[in-house]
C-alpha cells in the first residue's frame, strides 16, 4: 500500500462504527510488536520518542531527529502510522507537510500549544483563529494527510481562572473551528471524566480522539460514548521502562531476570 492508500485507510478507520485504538510506538522494534499484534494502524508519541532520543518533550528534540525517528517507525511496518508532530516545530505548513510525507506519515497530530523554545519562554495556548488557519494551510498543503487537531485547553493552567464550563465551551469552539478548517479528527487532550467526554462527543460535529489515562472509562465505555479514537501517549513506553526497572532490580540482586 502506498502512502496515499495508507492515509485513505487511516481516514476510513476514523469513520468506522467501532473505536479506533491506536497504540503508540517509540521506535521500529516497538512498532513491529504492536503491528504484529493485529492493530490496523499505529501512532507515535512525542514524549516517548523524545525520551528515546535523549531529549525533553515539548519540542525539546531537534525536528530532524524526530522526523528521522518517525521515518524509521513508518517504514518498519505495513500499517498506516500517525505521527505526533507536536506544534509543528516552527515549520511553515507546507514544509511540515513535506517533512511528514518524507517520513511516510499517513497522519499527524498538531497541537495548539505554542512552545517557548530556545528563548526560554513558557508554553502558551495558540490563538484559536490563527491555529485554525494553520490547520487549513496544512490541509491545503496535503489533501491526503489525516490531521488530528489537538486542543490543549484542558491542560493545567491553559486557561487561568476559567470555570469547567468555560473550558468545555472553549474546547468545543476550537474543535469546531479546526474541523471547519480541514481537520479529520479533534483531540481534546487530558480529559478524564465520563461526563465531559460525553459532552464533547455530543457537541463536536466530527470524530473525537482522547488520550487514555488512569481513571478514565474503559475502552468499551469510550466506544459506547461515541469516541472515535483513543491513543495512549507515553503510557506504553513508561510501562515498558517500569518492567525494565524490575528486571534490572532482579539482576542486581543476583536473581534470574526471566
Amino acid at each position: 500500500m502506498n502512502l496515499t492508500g495508507k492515509a485513505a485507510r487511516l481516514r476510513e478507520l476514523h469513520r468506522g462504527e467501532g473505536l479506533l485504538v491506536l497504540p503508540n510506538a517509540w521506535d521500529a522494534a516497538s512498532a513491529r510488536v504492536l503491528a504484529g499484534s493485529g492493530f490496523p494502524a499505529l501512532a507515535t508519541a512525542s514524549y516517548a520518542v523524545s525520551a528515546v532520543l535523549g531529549h525533553e518533550d515539548g519540542e525539546g528534540a531537534p525536528a530532524e531527529e524526530m522526523f528521522a525517528a518517525a521515518a524509521r517507525i513508518a517504514r518498519s511496518v505495513e500499517v498506516p502510522v500517525s505521527v505526533d508532530a507536536e506544534s509543528g516545530y516552527g515549520l511553515a505548513p507546507a514544509e511540515l507537510a513535506e517533512c511528514l510525507r518524507e517520513a511516510g506519515a499517513a497522519g499527524c497530530n498538531l497541537e495548539d500549544t505554542v512552545h517557548g523554545g530556545a528563548a526560554g519562554g513558557g508554553d502558551t495556548l495558540a490563538d484559536a483563529p490563527a491555529q485554525a488557519e494553520r490547520v487549513g494551510a496544512l490541509r491545503d498543503a496535503d489533501p491526503h494527510l489525516v490531521i488530528n487537531a489537538r486542543t490543549d485547553v484542558f491542560e493545567e493552567d491553559a486557561l487561568p481562572g476559567a470555570s469547567a464550563e468555560e473550558i468545555l465551551d472553549e474546547a468545543v469552539n476550537r474543535a469546531r473551528a479546526y474541523l471547519e478548517a480541514g481537520a479529520d479528527c479533534v483531540f481534546p487532550i487530558m480529559v478524564v471524566d465520563e461526563a465531559t467526554i460525553g459532552a464533547l462527543v455530543r457537541r463536536i460535529p466530527g470524530p473525537v480522539s482522547v488520550l487514555y489515562r488512569p481513571g478514565m472509562p474503559s475502552l468499551t465505555r469510550l466506544a459506547e460514548l461515541g469516541v472515535a479514537r483513543v491513543t495512549f501517549g507515553p503510557g506504553l513506553h513508561r510501562a515498558t521502562l517500569a518492567l525494565l526497572g524490575d528486571l534490572a532490580t532482579k539482576i542486581r540482586s543476583g536473581a534470574a531476570p526471566y
